[in-house]
C-alpha cells in the first residue's frame, strides 16, 4: 500500500522562475484575478536583471522588431511582440516613476540602478496578490489525471513537489531562462521539464559571447588586450557595426558579441576596420597628401596605435606612402575592408548573454505560449528558441511572451 500524499496547496498558476519572463507572466495573470505562485530557486528573484547593462538594466529597445531575434521559426515571435510593445513597458517604468536613458539605437537604461526594475516588477506582484517563494527548489512536476470532458473549471493538472512544500495548480508556466551565466543560477531545468513533456528541443549553444582566439592569432593579439576600436564584423550575410575590444582570450565588444549568434567555429569571419569609409580612397588620399609619411604613421591615425603598429608588424610591410603603388596600396586597403579574424571558438556560457536554440516553437501558441501538447502548460522567455540581439531585445521578448500566457494561464 503506498503511503498518502502530502496535501497540496491549490492555486490557479504556477510560475517555475522568478526572472524577468515569469514576473511578467506571474503579475499579468494576478491582475486577471488568477491565484499565482512563483517559485524561484535562487535566494531573491531577477538576479540577471540586476547584473544587467552593468547593474544599470538594458531593458528594453524601442526600435524592436522581429527582424531583431534568431529562431528556427522566425514568424513565431511577431504576435507576441505586436501585442505587447516596448511602448506598454516603458509606461510601467514611468509609472514607477524610474528615470532612464537612451544610451544608443533605442537602448534604454535606467539612470540609477536595474535593482529598480526588479522592485517594481516585485511591486507589481504584490499588488496583483502574487505569492512569490524564494530559495524554493522544484523536486518534480507531474501532470495530474484530469479527464478531458466533465472536469469542474479550474481543476489542477499540475502537482509540483517543491522544498518549501506541494502545489497543485490549473496551470504550469515554464520560466526557467537558458544556460547562460551559471553562476547566477542558470540551468538546464526548463529544458528538462519541456522534454518530460514531450516537446522536442533545438540544440542550445552559447549566444552573445566573446570569442577565443588561439596559435599563431592568439600570439599576435595577445599584447593588445584593452585597445577597442569601431570595426564592422561579418560572418556570411550578416554584419554588424559597433565596437570590439581586445582581451586576454581574444575578442569581445558589441560588434563581437552580436555576430557571435550568426558565427560557428570553423566559419570565415571578417571585419572592415575603417567601417563607413572606402579604405582605398582614404588610403589614396593619404599618400597624395603625405607622400613621406610611414605606412605605420598614417594608419595609427586611422586606428588605434597599437593595433596599427601590430598590422605593420604582422600583415603589412610599413615603408613610406610614396612607395605604395596602386597595386599593393589596393591589396593594404581590401586587407582593411575584409580583415580575416581567425578564432577557435567562444567563451561558453560562463560568460555568455544568452542561449540560442531550446524549446521548439513548432508545438507552442505564439499568440498564448501554450503547450499544443500539454493543456495548461507555457513556456516563456529565454527557454524558448527565440533569441534577441544584444541590446535590450531579450527583455523586450521576455515582457512580451510574459505578458501573452499571463492573459490565458
Amino acid at each position: 500500500m503506498s503511503a498518502p500524499r502530502p496535501k497540496a496547496d491549490r492555486v490557479d498558476v504556477v510560475v517555475i522562475g522568478g526572472g524577468a519572463a515569469g514576473l511578467m507572466t506571474a503579475f499579468t495573470a494576478g491582475r486577471r484575478g488568477r491565484r499565482v505562485r512563483v517559485i524561484e530557486h535562487a535566494n531573491r528573484c531577477g538576479k540577471k536583471i540586476l547584473m544587467s547593462g552593468g547593474g544599470r538594466c538594458n531593458f528594453t529597445n524601442t526600435g524592436t522588431t522581429p527582424a531583431n531575434f534568431l529562431s528556427a521559426n522566425p514568424h513565431f515571435c511577431k504576435s507576441a511582440l505586436a501585442r505587447y510593445t516596448p511602448a506598454h513597458f516603458i509606461a510601467m517604468v514611468d509609472r514607477h516613476g524610474i528615470a532612464y536613458h537612451e544610451k544608443e539605437l533605442g537602448q534604454l537604461f535606467c539612470d540609477d540602478s536595474s535593482k529598480q526594475i526588479v522592485a517594481m516588477l516585485l511591486k507589481e506582484c504584490e499588488d496583483a496578490g502574487v505569492d512569490v517563494r524564494t530559495s524554493c527548489a522544484v523536486e518534480s512536476v507531474e501532470v495530474l489525471a484530469v479527464p478531458d470532458e466533465g472536469a469542474a473549471e479550474g481543476a489542477p493538472r499540475f502537482r509540483v513537489t517543491t522544498s518549501q512544500g506541494v502545489v497543485e495548480a490549473e496551470s504550469l508556466v515554464v520560466a526557467t531562462g537558458g544556460l547562460s551565466i551559471p553562476s547566477m543560477g542558470a540551468t538546464g531545468f526548463g529544458y528538462a521539464l519541456a522534454k518530460q513533456f514531450g516537446h522536442a528541443l533545438l540544440p542550445t549553444r552559447a549566444g552573445l559571447v566573446p570569442l577565443t582566439q588561439s596559435g599563431k592569432p592568439a600570439e599576435q593579439m595577445a599584447e593588445l588586450a584593452g585597445v577597442a576600436l569601431p570595426v564592422s564584423a561579418r560572418a556570411g550575410k550578416t554584419s554588424f557595426s559597433n565596437a570590439m575590444l581586445v582581451t586576454h582570450r581574444g575578442i569581445s565588444g558589441p560588434s563581437i558579441l552580436q555576430i557571435s549568434n550568426y558565427w560557428q567555429p570553423g566559419e570565415a569571419l571578417e571585419l572592415d576596420l575603417l567601417p563607413g569609409q572606402d579604405a582605398l580612397e582614404t588610403l589614396t588620399a593619404l599618400r597624395a597628401a603625405r607622400p613621406d609619411a610611414q605606412l605605420r604613421t598614417v594608419l595609427a591615425e586611422l586606428l588605434p596605435k597599437r593595433f596599427a603598429e601590430r598590422l605593420c608588424e604582422t600583415v603589412f610591410e610599413s615603408r613610406p606612402m610614396k612607395q605604395l603603388d596602386p597595386k599593393p596600396l589596393q591589396r593594404i586597403a581590401e586587407m582593411l575592408a575584409r580583415f580575416p579574424l581567425v578564432c577557435s571558438g567562444t567563451e561558453g556560457y560562463r560568460t555568455a548573454e544568452v542561449t540560442l536554440g531550446g524549446v521548439d516553437t513548432k508545438e507552442v501558441s505564439s499568440s498564448t505560449m501554450e503547450s499544443r501538447r500539454v493543456p495548461g502548460l507555457y513556456f516563456v522567455g529565454e527557454v524558448l528558441d527565440v533569441t534577441g540581439w544584444l541590446g535590450g531585445y531579450n527583455f523586450q521578448w521576455a515582457w512580451a511572451s510574459g505578458h501573452a500566457a499571463g492573459q490565458h494561464a
